[in-house]
């Protein structure tokens, strides 16, 4: 079963590459006010890096003026693909935190994990969701793999 509407967002660690290193990030910290998350089913494809987040780099500082605190991407990848990643699309430049969900345990305790032949952690669908104070406002799961329409910053920026 995966995380809906009205649900509370689950515990879990999350890695952010920092200047010392990975450092853990508890998802508790992300319950705090009112927060856009969006995930990618991997750092570096195709349709993460031509569309997904460059939908969210563009809507960053509009998402802030409409009072959302913290634009956060979740990645199952480890955080030093998840850093140089952040770097490469510009998100860091956006104020966009990139977090690595190293394990996808994480992306398995939402139900939002998908599985395939040869990926060691499994991967996440594609998703977007509003958050305030822990408890998800609005929710968007993709269908295909491929596709980023209803998960696109401008489709979750309309429901701000």
């Amino acid at each position: 079963m995966s995380i809906s509407k009205g649900d509370k967002l689950p515990a879990g660690k999350l890695f952010k590459l920092g200047e010392a290193g990975p450092a853990e990030v508890d998802t508790a910290e992300l319950a705090q006010g009112k927060v856009a998350i969006f995930a990618v089913p991997g750092a570096f494809t195709p349709t993460c890096s031509n569309s997904h987040m460059p939908s969210f780099v563009k809507n960053a500082d509009k998402f802030r003026e409409k009072g959302v605190s913290r634009v956060v991407c979740i990645t199952v990848n480890d955080p030093f693909v998840a850093g140089a990643w952040s770097k490469a699309t510009g998100a860091a430049d956006a104020g966009i935190e990139v977090l690595a969900d190293a394990d996808g345990s994480f992306t398995k305790a939402l139900g939002l994990n998908i599985e395939g032949a040869g990926w060691v952690n499994g991967r996440s669908k594609r998703y977007a969701m509003l958050l305030s104070d822990g408890v998800v406002t609005e929710i968007q799961v993709e269908e295909a793999a491929g596709a980023c329409t209803i998960s696109s910053g401008d489709s979750l920026l309309d429901l701000v």
